[in-house]
């Protein structure tokens, strides 16, 4: 039996935790939502239920990656936990400071280890500061530009490949690559 935390939810399993479950009491959600906000997480929520039927029917990966531009930490986790609790789902939020490594290749896979483990939990995942991971693209100047491209790139894929919901917050839209906002098909402003 796989380890749970006092909520009952699934524990990641390892030693060190990139990812963290988060606990939250959805019967007490004290957020407070304009009818636009309502509307957007609404539009989130459909989606993804419409992609999972037609992946079912079609045997192919779903992915919907949300984008939650909010000034504060709480209102995006707090908006996250609201809709994960509608989908009937689990939070999972990325710990950048265990995942961003200064060792060629160790991003990548601590970024595997995220995924695999959402996958395996049928979690949504949530990147804080997503400014951080999915930063523009700089030109290659020394390696150390060149490994930050990989990781981005690497980060990229392996959002188009993930079954589920991945949300990425910030308060710093204007930081975030272009390549990385065509593939966010959900924006919800909480600004």
């Amino acid at each position: 039996m796989e380890p749970r935390n006092s909520l009952g939810q699934p524990q990641p399993s390892g030693g060190d935790q990139v990812i963290q479950p988060v606990l939250f009491d959805a019967s007490k959600p004290d957020l407070s939502l304009s009818p636009e906000q309502k509307d957007a997480l609404r539009a989130l929520a459909l989606s993804l239920r419409a992609q999972t039927d037609t992946a079912v029917s079609a045997t192919r990966a779903t992915s919907v990656t949300a984008l939650f531009v909010a000034s504060d930490r709480a209102t995006a986790m707090k908006a996250t936990a609201m809709l994960a609790n509608e989908l009937g789902q689990d939070v999972y939020r990325v710990d950048l400071g265990q995942v961003v490594s200064k060792y060629v290749g160790e991003t990548e896979k601590n970024l595997s280890r995220v995924f695999d483990e959402a996958q395996r939990a049928g979690a949504v995942l949530f990147f804080d500061e997503a400014d951080a991971l999915f930063g523009t693209l700089t030109d290659v100047k020394d390696a150390h530009d060149r490994y930050a491209n990989l990781d981005i790139s690497y980060l990229l894929e392996r959002l188009e490949q993930y079954q589920g919901l991945a949300i990425l917050a910030t308060n710093r839209r204007a930081n975030l690559d272009e390549a990385f906002m065509r593939r966010v098909r959900h924006v919800v402003n909480f600004v």
